[in-house]
């Protein structure tokens, strides 16, 4: 649009003063050329290229000589033409022609730098093309944080180690009267998914105070000087606003150790951190301003972040316990209809129990599966049968039921997980056999799930033993029902999960009584967190073959028992076998009958398939938005 008002305003000047003269007659210049031969013309008046005359019969004419003609003045001087010359006058010359030659690439330039600079900072949204030294903190008011300690459930001693911090903003002078100051930086440390984005929400909903929020890489820039620059700026903002919070999410993405990897770490993100540290130095207590930050990596932070006097305290927000699962899913359950208060109750409280391990965020998803699950079966209420699938969808992987397996290979599987089943059942200190099913999840043809009956924190010999009898169970299956031969590779996952934990018995834990307890093996400090790179812990050659018969020595124990355990109770693997080929996916009931050599009861809904979603609904249509030009 630019160029076609510039070249409009460019032929408008160009075209200025040639405009017509009362009386003059235009001619050809082949109708020139003919009144010159002819002996018809006077005299004329050059003027660049547009040639006025006057004939002999006193008639003025004008032309415009369309290509140089060097003959021209040889023919006019030959008829005896009388021939003037007038330069062009000023106010004519295009000069504005001249002006876009001499200046139209540098104003090119120019534009170019300015979109680009704006387009690293999203499109100029900051403010303009020298904004990118501001910082990205999100500022949320107190009216914008609605998050309470109340919507934070699971994670009591945490909101302990915090509820002083929301005292410190409400009423500082309670403290400062003893002497206290307020901390200056708070760590939290955690598992991914266990909240703690959410907790530093909650401590600035309780406090009511601004709340600035940033994650770690948006320091980082590729320009140098830039991620300090924004740190000074978020720190300014902050003051202005005290009291407040600032939080950084991932502090790891720019406190990680200074001077990691070989050769030194990336300028700008040290220089990020240390302009950090100093700001935090800078924070006496008075300003009000309190930074909280997030990792579940305080391995690689650098030491000097977490020194006292910047992050003061540092608070871990563990995965939760039986309690606080049920807490947690008791509060993700008020957002989906169930029957009522009571069955919510108990809904809350046996998933709770099935789901050791699990964080905040996977405690979630479980509603959530479930809530898609029963309108998948377009139910009006969310029931036990569907939190128990989503459950299994987010533990064994979901189901691959158009995956089409032989009847050989069915019945292969199925004695398989039968033999995980066997042994897991009759080790001592094994959890319990939660379910086993033969419908490929994943990228398993089977799966044989335990879960323990409560949380564990530590795992005796006894117990490791246990595991890797079990894990050996399935292939020990398929070698006595169907011989050496038929053995297949469907066993490999379990051999090298067996291995690894009979190497970590040996070499990390020290449950080895020919080695003792001695850790064996390099240190595995990585040169990028700021490790020494020739530092190394090696063994010995004889050690090290010490390490691998030892290895073998318990491996071959526990295949062994395996083996015996399985041979003991064929009958019930045969019996479990079969059940699985019939019903595909049995639960407890089924596998208690099959152990009591019962008849196997049929399991709940084992033949119901999840519906098919039906035509999809007819497409929105699309509004079209009124331009400007059109009203």
């Amino acid at each position: 649009m630019i160029f076609v008002v510039l070249f409009a305003v460019f032929k408008g000047f160009d075209t200025a003063g040639h405009h017509k003269e009362g009386a003059v007659v235009p001619y050809t210049y082949s109708e020139f050329v003919d009144a010159v031969k002819t002996d018809k013309v006077r005299s004329v008046v050059v003027q660049g290229r547009i040639i006025k005359g006057e004939t002999k019969k006193n008639k003025h004419f004008s032309t415009y000589l369309p290509l140089q003609d060097d003959r021209l003045l040889t023919m006019l001087d030959k008829n005896k033409v009388a021939v003037t010359g007038v330069p062009i006058p000023a106010k004519e010359e295009n000069w504005f022609m001249r002006f876009l030659i001499g200046w139209l690439p540098m104003i090119l330039i120019i534009g170019i730098m300015i979109f680009f600079y704006r387009q690293m900072q999203g499109g100029g949204k900051g403010g303009g093309p020298m904004s990118f030294g501001r910082s990205k903190a999100r500022l949320l008011t107190q009216d914008q944080v609605k998050v309470t300690f109340k919507d934070m459930a699971g994670a009591e001693e945490a909101k302990h180690e915090v509820e002083e911090l929301v005292h410190f903003l409400r009423d500082p002078t309670r403290f400062q009267r003893l002497g206290g100051k307020m901390p200056r930086g708070i760590l939290l440390i955690g598992p991914p998914g266990t909240g703690k984005t959410l907790l530093a929400r909650a401590v600035a909903g309780e406090a009511g105070v601004p709340f600035f929020t940033i994650s770690g890489s948006d320091f980082v820039e590729m320009f140098v000087g830039v991620g300090a620059s924004r740190v000074r700026d978020m720190f300014e903002q902050a003051k202005k606003q005290s009291p407040c919070i600032i939080f950084i999410d991932e502090i790891d993405a720019v406190g990680r150790h200074r001077g990691a990897g070989v050769g030194g770490g990336h300028d700008e993100r040290e220089q990020t951190l240390n302009q950090l540290l100093v700001e935090m130095d800078g924070l006496e207590g008075k300003e009000g301003v309190i930074v909280i930050a997030a990792t579940n990596r305080p391995d690689v932070l650098d030491p000097a972040l977490l020194r006292p006097g910047r992050f003061d305290r540092q608070v871990t927000v563990p995965l939760p316990d039986v309690r606080g699962r049920q807490e947690i899913l008791k509060v993700h359950m008020e957002k989906v209809p169930v029957k009522d208060a009571a069955e919510g109750d108990k809904i809350a409280s046996l998933l709770a129990r099935g789901t050791p391990g699990f964080s905040g965020a996977d405690l979630a998803n479980v509603i959530n599966e479930a809530a898609l699950m029963a309108a998948r079966f377009d139910k009006k209420l969310v029931d036990l049968t569907d939190f128990e699938k989503a459950k299994d969808k987010i533990l064994m992987g979901a189901e691959r039921r158009s995956l089409v397996m032989s009847e050989d290979e069915k019945k292969l599987t199925a004695y398989h997980e039968a033999g995980h089943a066997i042994v897991g059942l009759k080790m001592p200190e094994h959890d319990p056999v939660y379910k086993v099913t033969i419908i490929p999840r994943s990228n398993a043809l089977g799966v044989t799930m335990f879960l323990p009956k409560e949380d564990r924190y530590s795992h005796s010999f006894r117990r490791l033993s246990s595991q890797l009898a079990t894990l050996y169970g399935g292939r020990i299956a398929e070698e006595l029902i169907f011989g050496k031969d038929a053995v297949t590779t469907g066993a490999s996952n379990d051999i090298e999960r067996a291995t690894e934990i009979a190497r970590n018995m040996v070499t990390k834990w020290g449950l080895s009584d020919k080695l003792g307890p001695v850790t064996y093996g390099e240190d595995e400090g990585e040169v990028f967190l700021g490790r020494s790179v020739t530092r190394h812990k090696d063994v010995s050659e004889s050690t090290s073959q010490q390490i691998d018969v030892e290895v073998r020595r318990i491996l071959d124990d526990n295949y062994t028992l395996a083996e015996k355990t399985i041979r003991k109770y064929m009958t019930e693997l045969h019996a479990m076998a079969e059940a699985l080929i019939q019903y595909e996916t049995i639960g407890t009931e089924q596998i208690d009958a099959v152990m009591a050599g019962q008849l196997v009861p049929e399991p709940e809904g084992w033949n119901v398939r999840p519906p098919e979603l039906g035509e999809l609904p007819p497409k929105k249509p699309v509004e079209k938005k009124q331009s400007k030009s059109d009203a």
